[in-house]
């Protein structure tokens, strides 16, 4: 078989960040929708991981650790999974609580921005969707404005409320890119720039990340995932030719209702391609 035709789904959330699931119904999930490698990829937290690892180990489910650390970049945010790392490194607990800190804060600031055009009790209602507020998010928030019918879906909602120049949005410093790279590198992981279609960088600061990410010791890219288009895999099929880059493929399943994309439901990886998990061989927790 080519290897770069297994069912890998290496991006998703649970309910321990800002997913609805729990990790032991995601694993039950992607086992059913034909995953044959998998990763749950909680948002600065690695909270999940022995539930998800047992869950997979009981259903004959291959599994990589995870995790998606939110960095600052060009006063962007940009997120970078880490896979196949030791889920007890010391640095990396701490990085990622470090980057946990300042959560609540925003979500306040955030909160008080959503008040000022009528919308009351963002936090709290927010805080519904989540039990610890180290980890709330805007996800939350839309959930919540989905709940009170202020908008449709919560796609709406990030439309309308919670991008970049409206009232909900609050920016947020982050770890730094190098910093990322290296608790998931010093931890024996790979680290992967998510998604990266999704990020509002001109070609030359897209490269500048590209270039940066690598010189930190990054190593691969997500080439298939739920939030592109398959123009956008061809793209960044080339750029990882071009930066000698692993291709890793992710569904970033959040919700069964929010979610484009499901578990397991994407599209193979372009065959010329390395893909990350022939690098991770030896990482890969099997039952």
């Amino acid at each position: 078989m080519d290897v770069s035709l297994l069912n890998a789904d290496l991006h998703c959330h649970s309910d321990v960040s800002d997913g609805t699931l729990s990790p032991q119904a995601l694993a039950a999930r992607a086992k059913a929708n034909g995953v044959e490698l998998w990763s749950l990829t909680d948002h600065d937290e690695i909270g999940g991981q022995a539930a998800a690892r047992d869950a997979a180990r009981a259903l004959g489910l291959p599994y990589l650790t995870g995790c998606e650390i939110s960095v600052s970049f060009l006063d962007q945010t940009v997120h970078v999974v880490g896979l196949g790392f030791d889920a007890d490194d010391t640095a990396l607990r701490d990085g990622l609580a470090a980057t946990r800190a300042g959560r609540e804060q925003r979500a306040r600031e955030m909160a008080a921005g959503l008040a000022q055009v009528g919308i009351k009790g963002a936090f709290e209602g927010a805080l519904k969707y989540v039990g610890n507020p180290e980890l709330i998010s805007r996800t939350h928030f839309a959930r919540f404005l989905v709940e009170t019918g202020a908008c449709r879906d919560t796609h709406e909602v990030f439309r309308r409320y919670l991008t970049e120049g409206k009232p909900g949005h609050v920016p947020h410093r982050w770890a730094r890119l190098g910093d990322a790279v290296r608790w998931i590198t010093a931890a024996g992981g790979v680290a992967v720039i998510a998604h990266p279609a999704r990020y509002r960088f001109t070609p030359t600061e897209e490269y500048a990340l590209f270039s940066e990410f690598v010189a930190h010791g990054g190593r691969g890219v997500e080439v298939v995932t739920g939030s592109h288009t398959t123009a956008e895999y061809a793209t960044y099929a080339e750029l990882a030719l071009e930066f000698g880059l692993l291709a890793s493929r992710g569904s970033d399943f959040h919700d069964p209702d929010e979610s484009h994309t499901d578990l397991g439901a994407l599209p193979d990886l372009p065959g010329r391609l390395t893909p990350v998990w022939a690098a991770l061989a030896e990482r890969v927790i099997r039952p």
